[in-house]
């Protein structure tokens, strides 16, 4: 190693010491969201959803959130909003205060549950969801 090491120049970090990563900050948001998901429920569910941020607006006093839970079925979007929006509501503290403490300012979260059959297996969504 220490051979290997006198030959390779010395250049510039790719990134500040403060980066923590080179994805987007609205990609650690939906992971967070998503991260509750797994909490909250067992089985298909987790493995049939993803999170879309669609709105990441920072204010004076807060940034504003809005996600799309993206799940195959309505009987997966009913599980996810539980009787009267409980499941929803319990999804959207809990990653609140994740994403304030990651963030470190307060933030207004709003989660919305959509349906889109298949899309795991189309490509035009998993592009527009960020995979590859």
């Amino acid at each position: 190693m220490t051979t290997i090491l006198k030959f390779l120049p010395e250049g510039e970090p790719f990134y500040t010491d403060d980066n923590i990563s080179d994805l987007p900050t609205k990609f650690f948001v939906g992971e967070m969201v998503r991260e509750k998901i797994f909490d909250f429920f067992e089985e298909e569910i987790p493995y049939h959803t993803t999170v879309l941020v669609q709105e990441f607006t920072e204010k004076s006093t807060l940034i504003k959130i809005r996600a799309d839970i993206i799940v195959h079925r309505e009987t997966q979007k009913a599980i996810i909003l539980g009787e009267g929006g409980k499941m929803i509501k319990k999804i959207g503290t809990e990653a609140r205060k994740d994403i304030e403490t990651f963030l470190q300012r307060k933030i207004f979260l709003e989660l919305f549950v959509k349906v889109r059959p298949k899309w795991r297996e189309n490509e035009v969504h998993l592009k527009e969801y960020g995979y590859n």
